[in-house]
């Protein structure tokens, strides 16, 4: 009994670890998690998100955005949305590592070229900094029944961005396999 937890918490945690070293597929965001969001502000308009991890490019997670904008259009009845408000933001921090010619330790960055390692050996050692970026996508959209119609030339047609958009898109399910 205690192997079989033991094995399931190893497969757990692979399945974890696996998810971390893909790019974010297109799926619900868990609370604080990786993925699409939205939040209705009124009858036809919505606050998109789109979040991904470190391994997802910025055009990947705009692609994604566009792709639930579009989704949202077709499920509530419209056939074009407009984006009224679109922003990418980019956040970058570090990973530290520090090998001190045998001695591991821990990398502090207080000011600007100040750096501390308590193992610091006097003959020297070596720093690596790797950035880490990820990508969130954020637009406000507003659902409507025609270009056309509303006189909006600049409306997107659900249908055309998710055949133009759907054949980049890579489900949970896809990365799997």
């Amino acid at each position: 009994m205690i192997r079989f937890a033991r094995t399931l918490i190893v497969l757990a945690l692979a399945g974890l670890l696996a998810a971390c070293v893909t790019p974010t597929p297109y799926q619900p965001a868990p609370p604080r998690g990786f993925g699409y969001s939205e939040v209705r502000l009124d009858q036809n308009k919505f606050r998109v998100t789109f979040r991904g991890n470190s391994l997802t490019p910025r055009e990947t997670v705009e692609d994604y955005l566009l792709y639930r904008a579009a989704e949202l259009t077709l499920q509530n009845g419209f056939s074009h949305f407009l984006i009224v408000g679109r922003d990418t933001e980019a956040k970058t921090s570090y990973r530290y590592w520090i090998d001190s010619y045998g001695g591991r330790g821990w990398f502090y960055h207080g000011f600007p070229g100040w750096y501390r390692d308590p193992w610091h050996r006097p003959w020297g050692g070596t720093y690596d900094a790797q950035p880490i970026t990820t990508y969130t996508a954020t637009a406000e959209i507003i659902l409507v029944k025609s270009a056309v119609q509303d006189g909006e030339t600049r409306a997107f047609d659900a249908q055309q961005v998710l055949a133009a958009v759907g054949p980049r898109v890579v489900r949970p399910e896809q990365v799997q396999k």
